[in-house]
């Protein structure tokens, strides 16, 4: 069904850049929600403020404004293209950040009075008790990144950089996708929701256990 296809590649693509996206932005957001939470800075209202307006902005919005950025930087049509704009995001610092403020200072102010300084309290003790929310941010991040097809129409034109969302969809709009194609279509549908599907089955107990969690804290 796929022979002669690029199939291969696309589904290379987009393991690539789901991994890196999603290690950066477990990451940066923990990183970024433990200073909002922690770190006393002058803007930092104002700064949570704007991260949660930007969770309010439609993502078709930022469409033409990521593209010209992407152009004026010389990075459209790259790896970096797909995985920069995306590898730190407004939602996933909103959770950490919730979450880190959930957790009891007297934890930090012990690990502070035996040296050790605001990354090793961050790296060491704090991150470690953020267990559940981050998975609970790695599974909506792999989620979100395997299936984004959007940012793609305006990171990329190369077929040689397709992801499997992007190559699947002009597989199945191109030649080979017309009148109704349903088993191409059925058959373009399994590799891109069988990953997900183990991701979330791993570690579902560990995503409800989160959720409960929070709102048990809330």
């Amino acid at each position: 069904m796929f022979v002669n296809t690029d199939l291969p590649l696309w589904l290379g693509n987009s393991v690539l850049v789901t991994v890196v996206v999603t290690a950066g932005r477990v990451l940066l957001d923990s990183m970024a929600g433990y200073a909002l939470a922690r770190l006393r800075f002058a803007g930092r209202r104002a700064l949570f403020s704007a991260i949660v307006a930007i969770m309010a902005v439609p993502g078709v919005v930022l469409f033409i404004p990521k593209f010209l950025v992407l152009n004026q930087f010389g990075m459209y049509d790259s790896y970096t293209a797909l995985i920069l704009p995306v590898i730190a995001d407004a939602a996933g610092v909103f959770i950490m950040k919730q979450f880190f403020d959930s957790l009891p200072v007297s934890v930090e102010e012990a690990a502070r009075v035996d040296g050790a300084g605001v990354f090793r309290t961050y790296w060491s003790v704090v991150l470690p008790m953020a267990r559940p929310a981050l998975l609970t941010l790695t599974i909506i991040s792999f989620q979100g990144t395997w299936n984004a097809f959007p940012h793609t129409l305006v990171a990329v034109r190369s077929p040689k950089l397709f992801t499997l969302p992007r190559g699947l969809a002009d597989l199945v709009t191109g030649s080979l996708g017309k009148d109704t194609q349903y088993p191409l279509k059925l058959g373009a549908a399994l590799p891109a929701t069988l990953p997900v599907a183990v991701v979330f089955v791993v570690f579902q107990r560990y995503f409800v256990r989160g959720a409960n969690e929070g709102s048990e804290k809330g």
